[in-house]
């Protein structure tokens, strides 16, 4: 009588083959990819370079398009220590403002926003409505406001902002040159009787483009009649 020979391991099951191919084209599918990519270091030096404008470092020690050789990269942060120091004792400043604003019932804020801290006044005590020229108070305190930022001497955006109520004058057509004539009136105190390096100002005027509270209410649009100071924190 014949004996059928055991088998020593079980078939392996038909998916199996499928699927053992399935896994070897996808890991020549990854090799292929990883030989294909190249790592640009020029673009990542460029970002490292952003980086580090960003803390206040004026420069990379290697040049645009160069690569540095060796491991350790040399960055200047000089003024990143200019950068902390100055920061103290601006706040320090835009509190003793904020103080004086308060104390003749004229809100006003600061904060940090991206490279500058932002200092924000509301307007109603310093121009008559629908008007550029500053009340005699409001031309005192932005004096005030310049000489405490004149030992600085630092890059100042002066903005002009408006609520979303239309005006038409003669003088003024539309929110557009109200707000920017705001600016300018501010940028004038600052140059004429402050004495602030004028390459260090710049007036811009935004209408009502950029709210800060609601403009369907009398207490959002008067938070959004202001003048906003863009403190650059480099040198």
């Amino acid at each position: 009588m014949a004996f059928k020979k055991k088998e020593e391991c079980p078939k392996p099951p038909a998916w199996l083959t499928s699927f053992g191919d399935l896994m070897s084209l996808l890991l020549t599918f990854f090799i292929l990819l990883y030989s294909m990519s190249i790592i640009s270091l020029e673009k990542f030096y460029q970002v490292l370079k952003g980086i580090v404008s960003a803390f206040g470092a004026q420069s990379v020690v290697f040049e645009q398009g160069n690569l540095p050789e060796g491991r350790r990269i040399n960055i200047p942060m000089e003024n990143f220590y200019f950068r902390k120091i100055k920061h103290k004792e601006l706040k320090e400043v835009l509190q003793e403002f904020k103080n004086e604003l308060s104390k003749r019932g004229i809100w006003s804020d600061y904060a940090i926003t991206g490279e500058c801290l932002r200092v924000r006044v509301n307007t109603d005590r310093f121009f008559p409505p629908g008007s550029a020229e500053l009340y005699p108070e409001a031309r005192a305190l932005i004096l005030s406001f310049c000489e405490r930022l004149l030992p600085f001497s630092l890059p100042v955006d002066v903005e002009g902002h408006t609520d979303n109520r239309p005006i038409s004058t003669p003088r003024y057509p539309s929110n557009w040159e109200l707000s920017i004539s705001r600016a300018i009136s501010v940028v004038r105190i600052f140059t004429q009787t402050c004495g602030y390096p004028s390459d260090r100002l710049s007036a811009v005027g935004y209408a009502d483009t950029k709210p800060i509270a609601d403009n369907g209410t009398p207490e959002g649009r008067r938070k959004n009649r202001r003048v906003e100071f863009c403190i650059k924190l480099t040198p």
